[in-house]
This record gives structure tokens, C-alpha cells and sequence, in this order.
């Protein structure tokens, strides 16, 4: 896989468009146990080179025919059909055997080109719901921070796209390759957990105002063991007008919401304080340590502690 070709289309988007030129372009035969690196190109649909990445050189669409992995970057438009000539470079590569790797929102570009019919693949959380829609062929991920199919890979969201590349190498220079860029690049070979972690709570779409009253009155008491049936009590709802009420309005059926509301609150705990897990566990109404490790770890992907890691500041107590 010595010859990597970055496809920077009319819609790429920088930052991951960098991240590939980071980790293919800069000459890093040192690190491989061959001393060989990559022979990194720059393909456009005119071939002219990119301001963006200094002297690599630049080729037109058709360099794609000769390329072991082609890489394609994110793409600032998801709902528009990318340059035909683009997608029948795309398809040829692919035809001929060459590995295909999208960044981010690149995924969109394969999925026009059709590269993801029947396979699994991810993109930014914030457009996995649209990817599916666009692309019903496509099996969505929305979880994880890449998805190896062999031939074709994708990367989520933003810097998931150095996860990827960081893969990409591993695969091909092997783990001491792969760990001795990590350490030069200041990150981790692997992170733990997928894309859940980084997603922000989503509040909940309008509802009633008997039913937002009541969800809202949950809330202020996660601290407690708040019942499905104290909720519909309070909604002045039977159970199961209370289980189909929620089902449309918030996704989630009633026990499901309470938990991912205790969830959410831990994660804000476990962000802005001190308070130990067992505290925190306490506070959202899980009873205990460990049940808040397993329900939290089933939700956003990685244990408390790892999650207060990344993002915790510590302010209060």
C-alpha cells in the first residue's frame, strides 16, 4: 500500500484534509521497520496543486488509477451529488482493487459513488442520521471511531480521522510504526470508546405540557427512585398512554428516558466536580458504583473514570 493519493475535491474541508497530508505526506521512513514510507500525491479534478500542503505534488483525477489507497477528506456538502468525474475515479479505483478511506463526512462522497452499499460505515454523530437517510443501502455506525471493512474504511467525526490514519499505518508498517507517529503526533495510538462519549445530550423535541411538565418534574428529582409510575402520575396519564406518549415525542420509552436522564447527569457530574463515582451514583439516582459503571459504559462507550479524564474539570464538590 506504498502509493497514497489524497483526493482534495471542491468541498473538502481542511482540517481532515491536513491530518492525511500529516500522516502520508511528511516522509517518515524511520519509523517503518522497512525504511520505507509512502509516495504521497495530490489529486484534483484540474491537477493543480493545493496551497493547503506545500510541495506535494498535484495530479488530476486519473493519478487515482495507479494509487494503493486513495483517501478522501470530509466534505462541507452532504446533500448535493459530488463531481460525476470524481465518482467514476472512485468506482474505477475501487474496481481495480485499491483501498478506499474516507474522513469524517468523506463517507458521503463514497456512499454517492455507491462504495458503501452493504457495508458498514460511520461519519460525524451529527450526520450519521443523515447518511442513513440519504443512503438506506448503508449500515450506519454512529457509535464507533472507525470501521475497518477491509477495502473500504471510514472515520467519524473530526479528529476520529487521525484514529484511522494512525490504523491505516499500523496496518502497514506495523505497531511500532504506528505507536512511534502516535508519540511524534502527541496522541494516543488507540482511544478507548467510540463516538458516544463526544455527543452532546440532546434535550428533548416540544411536547405537551402535561407531559414536559412531568419529565421536567422527573428531573429535578433523579436523586430518587422515580418510578414509570410516579411519571405517569404525574403526566395524569395511564402507563401505557404514558409509554406511546414518550415513544413519539422523545424516542425513548419511560424507563429508557429515566435512565438516559440519570446517565446525562452523571456525565455533568463526573465534568464540573469532585464528587466520586460512588457520590455521583448516588446523585442520579443509580444507587451505587457499579451499577453506574454499567449503565454508563453501555450508554456512552467507556467507564466514568475515563470519561472524567478527557472531559473533567473539577470545579465544584
Amino acid at each position: 500500500m506504498r502509493t497514497v493519493a489524497l483526493v482534495v475535491h471542491a468541498d473538502a474541508m481542511l482540517y481532515e484534509t491536513a491530518i492525511a497530508a500529516e500522516v502520508f505526506g511528511v516522509d517518515r521512513s524511520e519509523l517503518s521497520p522497512t525504511g520505507e514510507w509512502y509516495d504521497f500525491v495530490v489529486c484534483t479534478t484540474d491537477g493543480v496543486a493545493s496551497p493547503w500542503l506545500g510541495t506535494a505534488p498535484a495530479r488530476g483525477l486519473d493519478a487515482l488509477a495507479a494509487a494503493d489507497t486513495v483517501v478522501v477528506p470530509s466534505t462541507s456538502v452532504l446533500d448535493r451529488t459530488p463531481d460525476p468525474l470524481l465518482l467514476d475515479a472512485l468506482r474505477a479505483a475501487h474496481a481495480r482493487g485499491a483501498r478506499i478511506a474516507s474522513l469524517c463526512t468523506g463517507s458521503f462522497v463514497l456512499a454517492a459513488a455507491g462504495l458503501l452499499d452493504g457495508r458498514a460505515a460511520t461519519t460525524h454523530w451529527m450526520h450519521a442520521d443523515e447518511l442513513a437517510r440519504l443512503h438506506p443501502a448503508v449500515e450506519v455506525r454512529a457509535n464507533v471511531l472507525y470501521v475497518d471493512e477491509g477495502q473500504v474504511l471510514t472515520s467519524a467525526g473530526k479528529t476520529a480521522a487521525l484514529d484511522l490514519c494512525l490504523h491505516l499505518v499500523h496496518r502497514d508498517h506495523g505497531a511500532s510504526a504506528a505507536n512511534a507517529l502516535a508519540r511524534t503526533l502527541v496522541v494516543p495510538t488507540h482511544r478507548p470508546g467510540g463516538q458516544a462519549q463526544f455527543v452532546a445530550p440532546a434535550a428533548d423535541p416540544p411536547l405537551s405540557d402535561g407531559l414536559a411538565a412531568a419529565l421536567d418534574w422527573a428531573r429535578a428529582r433523579l436523586d430518587q427512585q422515580v418510578t414509570v409510575q410516579d411519571l405517569a402520575r404525574e403526566a395524569r396519564l395511564s402507563t401505557r398512554q404514558l409509554a406511546r406518549r414518550m415513544q413519539a415525542g422523545t424516542g425513548f420509552a419511560p424507563l429508557a428516558w429515566l435512565q438516559h436522564q440519570r446517565v446525562a447527569r452523571a456525565q455533568e457530574l463526573l465534568e464540573r466536580t469532585d464528587a466520586s463515582v460512588e457520590q455521583i451514583a448516588e446523585r442520579c439516582g443509580l444507587g451505587t458504583a457499579t451499577t453506574l459503571r454499567r449503565h454508563f459504559r453501555r450508554t456512552v462507550g467507556v467507564s466514568p473514570t475515563a470519561y472524567r479524564a478527557a472531559f473533567g474539570s473539577g470545579r465544584e464538590g
